[in-house]
């Protein structure tokens, strides 16, 4: 069952302290809000059973709160998931976390209790008290603890735990803490792997994780900041503030990360690296942590790497037909070197592994070498840089030369040496793949001729260059709009509002001739060059981006955005 299906949550106005929802007390097609524990109980139970023994193989014999999370916990289970069981189960709505701007702090219930029953009042009136809750187990219990102690009738709305335990830390743990002196600016080490270890933020931690995953987000970006810590995702290139966990989690959180990825905990004064290996209920990914030490603490980024080798499917980078019938034509010869260019974070990578899953196969020798490998495929020899004990890009070139390798990739040309090297090896039978930072296709030949490479060597064996950008697709669920097609007024979570959801590439393909070869020769301007090649038919970029737009991929605007972000770096 998919997160999508659940009813509706009511709208809630959780800074008004009051609940705006139009009858909140009514549940779904006149159901009430919440049922005597036993029965939710026995039907959440049912349900299980009937569905989430998928999960473990075998039936389950009996259904709580705890033995659900394990799912969860296990990587079996996406608690996303569990709430939509839980809402048919039990007839609750499921909050929308986006539509929360605020909560309160109601003193008149303890931190303790809270967290016990794993609750928090969103809105509370003289009347009504309307409360998120992870599960629906308790909800009798609870209704009968604000109908006897606080003559108030209880609502309530499915949560997930970590949104619950986030502002139950910053509103009420808080307050307790500040109360009972037990804030601290300086931990030992111990005590932080003893935060680390709290249920609670393995949960939180766990969340962003999965959170970031579900939203296709490529790195996630830890700040601290004097009030609270900031937590971004990179989502379709541009960064979103997706939550706000109060100052006091912020060393737990940084301890977490940093005992997940093998890095010293105790260190906050020095620039770090790790990796996380992580198994998830999506695909496994591979993420790669750096820190920096900055005013409010560390910087903490996270970059999310996928691990599944069908990520690397050539029909969905964006290529047009014409187009990738000369590429393929390329990357079908026997020899010769092929470069894809753009800046950092435009897909060149991407791009070079869908090549190669493509060339993968027994008969051929693939090596690589990069820095760092960020995709693992089988079947390739996969090479790490390590300069600091000698092992650049120019050395494993030398020794991938006497492996006998039929197709070599090198993941960046950073200097004269490496290219050399490279160039040598496409002009005595090896297909050489690699990228180059440039703004256009024509840039390559400027740029290897400023390393001191000679001309001559670059016109004979480089086969073309593609250059490439990537654009944000039109959502397909709202067409652009960033609203529900059925409803105006509320957002698409699809694309979180903003229109657009994943990103599509926009090339220019510049395959090399006899005009553009004695060009090269001639040591003709990227200027000349590109005319050249645009008689032979290549389109530029802006050109691939309007036709995508009258293909309905993408907007006007965002080729547009795209393409003057490269003008103002010439």
């Amino acid at each position: 069952m998919e997160a999508d299906s659940n009813k509706a949550a009511p709208a809630i106005d959780v800074t008004s302290g009051h609940a705006a929802a139009a009858e909140a007390d009514a549940g779904h097609h006149g159901q009430p809000a919440w049922r005597p524990a036993p029965v939710v109980a026995e039907a959440v139970q049912k349900l299980l059973a009937a569905r989430l023994h998928l999960a473990e193989g075998e039936p389950r014999a009996g259904g709580t709160a705890e033995s659900d999370l394990d799912l969860v916990a296990a990587g079996k289970l996406d608690e996303q998931t569990l709430l939509a069981v839980y809402a048919e189960a039990s007839g609750l709505p499921v909050l929308d976390e986006q539509e929360v701007r605020d909560v309160v702090y109601y003193p008149e219930v303890t931190y303790d209790f809270l967290a016990t029953m794993n609750c928090l009042p969103l809105t509370w009136s003289t009347e009504k008290v309307l409360i998120a809750v992870s599960s629906p187990y308790q909800a009798g219990y609870l209704a009968h603890v604000w109908r006897t102690i606080y003559e108030a009738e209880a609502l309530f709305i499915l949560a997930r735990r970590p949104f619950i335990e986030r502002f139950l830390t910053a509103l009420y743990d808080n307050q307790r803490r500040e109360s009972e002196g037990l804030l601290q600016d300086g931990d030992s080490e111990q005590a932080l792997r003893d935060l680390a270890k709290e249920a609670p933020i393995v949960r939180l931690v766990n969340d962003i994780f999965n959170r970031a995953q579900e939203m296709g987000a490529s790195d996630i970006h830890v700040e601290p900041t004097e009030m609270d810590v900031a937590v971004r995702f990179r989502i379709d290139g541009l960064l979103q503030t997706i939550l706000r966990p109060p100052k006091n989690q912020y060393a737990a959180i940084a301890s977490r990360i940093k005992l997940l990825a093998g890095m010293n905990i105790a260190e906050r004064r020095l620039p770090q690296d790790g990796r996380i290996d992580l198994p998830s209920g999506l695909n496994p990914i591979d993420v790669r942590v750096s820190t920096v030490p900055c005013m409010h603490g560390e910087s903490i980024v996270l970059r999310l790497l996928q691990k599944d080798a069908a990520i690397f499917d050539l029909d969905k980078v964006g290529l047009l037909p014409d187009t990738r019938a000369d590429l393929e034509r390329l990357f079908s010869l026997p020899h010769g070197m092929i470069l894809v260019v753009g800046p950092t974070g435009s897909g060149k990578t991407t791009t070079l592994y869908c090549i190669m899953n493509i060339l993968n196969a027994e008969f051929r020798k693939i090596i690589t070498i990069e820095d760092p490998v960020e995709y693992q495929l089988e079947g390739l020899t996969q090479i790490h840089v390590r300069a600091q004990i000698g092992l650049t890009f120019a050395n494993g070139l030398r020794a991938i030369v006497r492996q006998d390798p039929d197709v070599i990739l090198v993941g960046e040309i950073r200097d004269r040496e490496t290219a050399e090297i490279a160039i040598h090896a496409a002009l005595t039978g090896h297909l050489v793949l690699s990228t180059l930072h440039t703004n256009d296709a024509a840039g390559a030949f400027s740029r290897l001729l400023e390393m001191g490479v000679e001309s001559f060597l670059i016109s004979s064996s480089l086969l073309g260059v593609a250059s490439q950008r990537l654009v944000r697709r039109i959502c397909t669920v709202c067409g652009g709009s960033g609203r529900l097609p059925e409803d105006e007024s509320r957002r698409c979570r699809n694309c979180l509002g903003s229109g657009y959801r994943g990103r599509i590439a926009i090339f220019e393909l510049m395959t090399m001739n006899d005009e553009l070869r004695h060009a090269v020769n001639a040591r003709e301007d990227s200027t000349a060059l590109t005319a050249i090649a645009r008689k032979h038919g290549m389109r530029t970029l802006k050109e691939d981006g309007d036709l995508k737009v009258a293909k309905g991929l993408t907007t006007a605007s965002e080729v547009t955005r795209v393409c003057m972000l490269d003008v103002g770096d010439v």
